[in-house]
């Protein structure tokens, strides 16, 4: 089997992280690089825009997992498209969540992802998948805490890495992930389900400041 992979550096590492059978060959491209100018048995797509859809380029004559978050497969509107967690640090992770449009394209994933002997698990086609989800509303209370002095960003990190285990604080996962993927991802939740998303002014005032716009 032969896949094409769209990755940067980072994701990358994440992607070989997992061992890869002999018997599949990996054709790595950069951000630029055209997809349908590759001929594979399945394609990766880590560089998928979850902020803007229309500025992607579209496949549809073989799977294609794509980086795509924020986006339903149902909004992506191609059933070829097989939906994948491959924010940083997520990748790496022993199951990867994924999600697609109808069986068929769950099919398709399904003997891809057994080839390649990765562990899956499905999740419903909604913005945020679960992972992404939870861990966007840890980063934005973080940020409520910081607006309100709680403490500082190191501060929280440090309790919040103390407390539960987790491997990064919410500030460092921010860092990790990109805040404007974060922030993109709780005004996507915020249009649905109303304030329960509200993004953190300070979150909102950082990503700002770097010139990401929704």
């Amino acid at each position: 089997m032969h896949i094409a992979v769209k990755a940067g550096e980072e994701q990358k590492r994440e992607f070989l992280s997992k061992a890869i059978p002999s018997n599949i060959t990996i054709q790595w491209l950069g951000k630029e690089d055209a997809l349908d100018l590759v001929n594979a048995d399945a394609y990766f797509d880590l560089f998928f825009s979850n902020e803007f859809i229309a500025a992607n380029e579209f496949i549809v004559h073989k799977p294609v997992f794509a980086d795509a978050v924020c986006y339903t497969a149902k909004e992506i509107g191609h059933s070829n498209y097989i939906r994948i967690n491959a924010w940083s640090g997520f990748l790496a992770e022993d199951k990867i969540e994924i999600a697609a449009l109808n069986e068929g394209a769950k099919e398709q994933a399904e003997k891809i992802l057994q080839a390649l002997g990765w562990k899956y698990n499905w999740v419903q086609d909604e913005p945020g998948m679960i992972a992404p989800r939870v861990i966007g509303m840890i980063i934005n209370e973080a940020y409520f805490g910081l607006g309100e002095g709680l403490s500082t960003k190191e501060g929280i990190d440090i309790a919040m890495k103390l407390g539960t285990n987790y491997p990064f604080g919410p500030f460092e996962w921010g860092a990790k992930i990109g805040l404007e993927k974060i922030y993109y991802l709780l005004k996507k939740l915020q249009q649905q389900n109303g304030t329960r998303y509200l993004v953190a002014p300070l979150l909102e005032q950082e990503v700002m400041q770097h010139g990401f716009t929704a």
